[in-house]
């Protein structure tokens, strides 16, 4: 069982936010785009690179920009720092809403269609727990890591209560709930000194209680389907590990293939979140949502020491995201010093 000093989990709290935004940042030239594809214009993708003009999602966008992914995570960090770790979900509805009207405004991207959805019902006047009921996309789980940050692994009941407060008011089924448990208890898991096997089993069994949670949705077991991708990161061969994702596990934004992605590229390199971020980023896809999530759980797994020179400051050069500032503050909230 983990337990490090507080330097290096407040190290690895905010491995977890670089590696989310850095991974979010070396997929946003390649999202939507094919595995091929992305081999033609970017034959050796290991460093942070503009928006194609091809790619009508990012084109024209520069090296290092953060997507939707950090964004509407850390309009949620911000929402629980500034009340003391409790969750708004008008409030959250509200921030959601005037980011989507900036973003679209600014010609960047606009909403996920859980989002989207559950945002038009709420202006029809349906209750916040109602008006997720649809949302299955990963939309929940891509944004989930200030909570994993913040609440303790344990007991783990009480992380997913969190995962459902922050999710309900668009993802609030159970498939979504599952993929974002499963990603904020290996986050929590790892800040608490637990390594990658150890936060896969509470990620497992997080997906099993997040999906007994919220509105019933069909669809495949995100536990059983996240079991099943890390056994394809057993591969002697990087190639055929990759065309297994790529193939069989699905790299779209259904959160039954982008979770277990992200959690199979996680434990094919533990110790290397830049890897992880690059291959990521390789795969095409929902590439930047997958690099986000699979970043910040390697990030949590190693601290920022394994990430390469300078990328901390790169994100804050391009995208002022103040990271350090909001750990600190996430983890007040962790060891309850919050107000």
């Amino acid at each position: 069982m983990g337990c490090l000093s507080m330097t290096n989990q407040t190290n690895r709290a905010l491995g977890t936010l670089l590696g989310l935004a850095a991974g979010d940042a070396m997929g946003m030239p390649t999202q939507m785009l094919s595995r091929h594809r992305i081999a033609v214009l970017y034959p050796h993708l290991d460093r942070f690179e503009g928006g194609p003009p091809e790619n009508p999602m990012s084109a024209g966008q520069p090296a290092g920009r953060v997507t939707d992914d950090t964004e509407q995570a850390l309009l949620i960090a911000h929402l629980l720092i500034a009340q003391g770790g409790h969750f708004d979900g008008q409030a959250f509805v509200r921030g959601l809403r005037d980011w989507a009207a900036n973003s679209e405004a600014d010609g960047m991207e606009q909403l996920g269609p859980s989002s989207r959805h559950a945002l038009d019902l709420v202006g029809q006047g349906v209750p916040l727990e109602q008006a997720g009921r649809y949302g299955t996309t990963n939309g929940a789980a891509m944004r989930i890591a200030p909570v994993g940050v913040m609440t303790p692994i344990e007991p783990l009941e009480s992380l997913i209560d969190r995962v459902v407060e922050v999710s309900q008011a668009t993802h609030n089924t159970g498939i979504a709930l599952a993929g974002a448990s499963a990603v904020a208890a290996f986050i929590s898991a790892a800040i608490n000194g637990h390594d990658q096997y150890q936060a896969l089993d509470y990620a497992v069994r997080a997906a099993k209680s997040g999906a007994q949670r919220g509105y019933y949705a069909p669809g495949p077991s995100i536990a059983a389907r996240i079991d099943w991708a890390v056994t394809f990161s057993r591969m002697e061969q990087d190639g055929i590990f990759l065309d297994q994702l790529e193939q069989l596990v699905g790299l779209s934004m259904a959160t039954e293939q982008a979770v277990p992605a992200a959690m199979a590229l996680v434990m094919r390199w533990p110790e290397d979140p830049w890897r992880v971020i690059c291959e990521a980023a390789r795969l095409g896809g929902d590439s930047d949502t997958i690099g986000a999530m699979a970043g910040a759980m390697a990030g949590a797994l190693t601290g920022t020491q394994n990430f390469p020179r300078g990328v901390l400051e790169t994100m804050e050069r391009v995208n002022r995201l103040a990271l350090q500032d909001i750990t600190t503050e996430l983890l007040r909230l962790r060891y309850g010093k919050g107000d």
